[in-house]
């Protein structure tokens, strides 16, 4: 039952209620933007220490801190200057708003849960979830940027974010003039859908992480080839540190080259998956619009992934590349949510 049904979107708590999903959902979404941003411009260590900034709460009061490492390593062109420092910093302040809302979402979930007629276990999953957002956050600064540990606070922002659209999801009302006996039919697609984009998205947080954004720098084929050397040995190996091989090794050029065309053939296969899917959409009454939209952003994060190879990773392409990932999920999580609601009513 949703929110609407319960109340027919006249209770104030309801709005309210849902008014503080959407804020949050949207503050996700910029967090999500705002850590590629500081991950492309290299100041995950802008503060080696966590949750502080050499121990303190700002920059600001660390400046003899940063000043010294600054001068240590030699400059501002190291892992250390008080801009990185500024950059990492308010990601942290933004993450730390973030979970105290959805803190807020579970309290008021839990407390009116009669009222609003749901189960309040989706929020206070959220809750877990963002814990453990904070433990990855923390291991991403002092495990050095591990890309494991990396790649898996990425995921884990996006499954935050998927989380929260499906919340928001059931707080609106239900599409009107659906064919719902045609969506139903669409489950399997869909969840399919979903499960591509994620691997995706993961894919992608694996390239960004292990720096293989460049390791192929035309278009379409890969440093000349279709197939050029590549070594999925080293590329693949979960538990190694930044730039190394599990022996600590140098990691091979051949492993970024391995790493970068997969997630240029994990981008064709979602390509033709979900349009083929939105495809479909486009014959469903009630449902042709939303497949437009996931179409043209199809379109779009496909545009975007060339123009970073193309134009060589400026960030503003690269942030948002991220962005548009993001975006592409909440609209395959949210057809999702339409089609599960179609089965149940059919």
């Amino acid at each position: 039952m949703t929110v609407s049904a319960t109340f027919s979107g006249r209770s104030g708590q309801a709005v309210s209620y849902r008014r503080l999903i959407g804020f949050t959902t949207l503050l996700t979404l910029a967090l999500i933007m705002l850590g590629a941003w500081v991950r492309l411009t290299d100041a995950g260590l802008g503060c080696p220490d966590w949750p502080g900034c050499y121990g303190k709460l700002t920059p600001a009061q660390a400046k003899a801190d940063i000043a010294q490492a600054v001068a240590q390593q030699g400059g501002e062109h190291g892992p250390v200057s008080m801009g990185k420092a500024w950059r990492e910093m308010v990601h942290r302040y933004v993450a730390s708003g973030l979970g105290l809302l959805i803190i807020a979402i579970a309290v008021i979930a839990w407390r009116a849960r009669r009222q609003l007629g749901q189960s309040p276990a989706l929020p206070i999953a959220l809750v877990g979830v963002v814990i453990m957002q904070g433990i990855f956050g923390m291991w991403t600064v002092t495990l050095l940027l591990k890309p494991a540990v990396v790649t898996l606070h990425l995921a884990g922002g996006m499954l935050t974010f998927a989380l929260l659209v499906w919340l928001w999801q059931r707080q609106q009302p239900y599409w009107s003039g659906v064919d719902e006996a045609a969506l139903a039919r669409l489950r399997g697609v869909a969840v399919a859908a979903l499960v591509l984009v994620a691997l995706q998205i993961v894919m992608g947080g694996w390239t960004s992480t292990n720096y293989a954004a460049l390791a192929c720098t035309d278009l379409p084929r890969c440093q000349g080839r279709w197939w050029p050397d590549m070594n999925f040995k080293d590329a693949f190996h979960v538990f190694r540190e930044l730039g190394r091989t599990h022996d600590g090794e140098f990691l091979p050029a051949q492993a970024l080259t391995a790493i970068h065309l997969m997630h240029r053939i994990g981008a064709i296969c979602v390509v033709a998956w979900v349009g083929w899917v939105a495809m479909r959409l486009r014959r469903v009454a009630g449902a042709r619009g939303f497949g437009l939209a996931l179409l043209m952003m199809l379109a779009i994060q496909f545009a975007l992934g060339l123009s970073n190879v193309w134009f060589s990773l400026p960030i503003s392409i690269a942030v948002a590349h991220t962005g548009g990932a993001a975006v592409l999920l909440a609209l395959v999580v949210m057809l999702n949510y339409r089609v599960s609601h179609a089965c149940r009513s059919h």
